[in-house]
């Protein structure tokens, strides 16, 4: 199952959940003849799995379920809903949950995203299977804990997603920029000598919120620090305060200093993020789905470009990530080989044959000879800790709210330390919810 994480976004490019709405009940089919309802009984052989796997990769991960029906005489069906993303995906999966039809298995991202299901006790404690099947000794301990929720691990990790600085190389050389940055003003320098030689600097767009949204919780870590940052993030502290105004200002002078593309924030991340393959930016902010899906995909050579961890200046040096993985319907009507499915997935055998690029499973890591980069990224910056990426941590309706002070930020509507009121109001009121 192949982290292309852009499947996660591209919801954005649809045009409004109107024309979605039609395509759902043909992408998730909910029929009790062919699957597996939460009820279906104990000692159940009928499975299902809904997952938001992109369309080029869901033919391997039906083919790798297939092997395991196989073997275990169960017939399992795997419904999808590509381009969903985290706004509508989640929805969709909480309907069937809350009508009694949900699948027994689905993926989903960690964080607030996750959280929710957990909460409502739709999704199963996983306890006793990480200890039946060793998944502790097998999975990334931080990864795990982007999936354990309150102490209660309810959720299987295979994906640690870190958000790195990808960029071209032929840019930086026209620019004589001799080697990555390694501090922020380094950073800010080198976007200065990009702009003097005319190339863009950070190919990020802001419209629908979360690819520019990369920048500003990077600038956060640099002003706060990991310690502040966490508790700023969870409404442990108090946002309106200098470290936050900083990011705040430092995020307007990224555009006024032509630091990112002309009319950022009505820019579609989808388009935008691929500029520094194309030619029309230095660099992006993403993660290692960008090697096949955006250098190789685009029939450039990998070892023409490369990534680094931004530089905060602070220890440790942490980057944006998320986690996604697999939860099991508290009603799931054979728990035990749902269990299974999941153990089989996350095989080391299974995450290869799915082409899963940044798998936290052992034995799994990116083959160094068709994915350099991203196997680079897995020795170095990958294992370094990483702070929840912002609309993760945050539920949806704050992040939201968030997008939209961003923005405002962005277009002059509201001064650095307006927005850093007015996300503590946000904050204040999540919390009181």
């Amino acid at each position: 199952m192949t982290d292309y994480s852009l499947s996660r976004r591209r919801f954005f490019t649809l045009g409004g959940g109107a024309a979605l709405a039609a395509g759902l009940a043909a992408c998730t089919g909910t029929s009790s003849n062919t699957t597996s309802t939460g009820g279906s009984g104990n000692g159940s052989k009928t499975l299902r799995l809904f997952t938001y796997e992109d369309n080029s990769t869901i033919d391997l991960v039906k083919a790798t379920v297939k092997q395991f029906d196989t073997q275990n005489g169960t017939t399992t069906t795997v419904d999808s809903l590509p381009g969903s993303g985290a706004a509508v995906y989640p929805d969709k999966l909480r309907t069937e949950l809350l009508g009694g039809s949900g699948p027994d298995v689905w993926r989903i991202w960690g964080g607030q995203i996750g959280a929710p299901f957990v909460k409502a006790k739709q999704a199963m404690d996983l306890s006793r299977y990480y200890q039946k099947y060793g998944w502790d000794s097998k999975i990334s301990p931080a990864a795990i804990q982007g999936m354990t929720f309150d102490g209660v691990k309810s959720g299987v990790p295979y994906i640690n997603s870190g958000i790195g600085i990808w960029y071209s190389k032929a840019a930086f050389t026209k620019a004589g920029i001799a080697a990555p940055p390694t501090s922020y003003a380094e950073l800010e320098e080198a976007n200065a000598k990009l702009v003097k030689a005319g190339i863009t600097p950070a190919g990020l767009g802001g419209k629908y919120g979360w690819d520019i949204m990369r920048l500003f919780e990077y600038l956060l870590e640099t002003s706060a620090g990991p310690d502040l940052h966490d508790k700023l993030l969870t409404g442990a502290e108090n946002w309106n305060r200098p470290e936050v105004v900083t990011a705040f200002t430092n995020f307007k002078k990224w555009q006024d200093q032509k630091w990112l593309p002309d009319g950022a924030v009505g820019l579609d991340p989808a388009d935008v993020e691929l500029w520094y393959v194309q030619g029309k930016a230095a660099y992006t902010l993403t993660g290692q789905w960008t090697e096949a899906q955006g250098i190789q995909a685009g029939n450039k050579k990998s070892a023409d470009f490369g990534v680094f961890a931004a530089p905060t200046g602070q220890n440790p040096v942490r980057h944006s990530g998320f986690v996604e993985g697999y939860m099991i319907n508290a009603k799931a009507g054979n728990p035990d080989m749902a269990a299974a499915l999941i153990d089989f997935l996350v095989k080391p055998e299974s995450q290869k044959a799915m082409k899963v690029t940044s798998s936290v499973i052992a034995g799994a890591e990116p083959d160094q000879a068709t994915l350099p980069l991203s196997y680079a990224w897995s020795q170095g910056p990958g294992k370094q800790p990483f702070y929840t990426i912002q609309d993760q941590a945050l539920p949806k309706k704050q992040a939201d709210q968030y997008f939209a002070i961003q923005s405002d930020v962005l277009q002059g509507k509201t001064s650095p330390a307006d927005a850093a009121k007015k996300m503590q109001d946000v904050i204040k009121a999540w919390n009181k919810s």
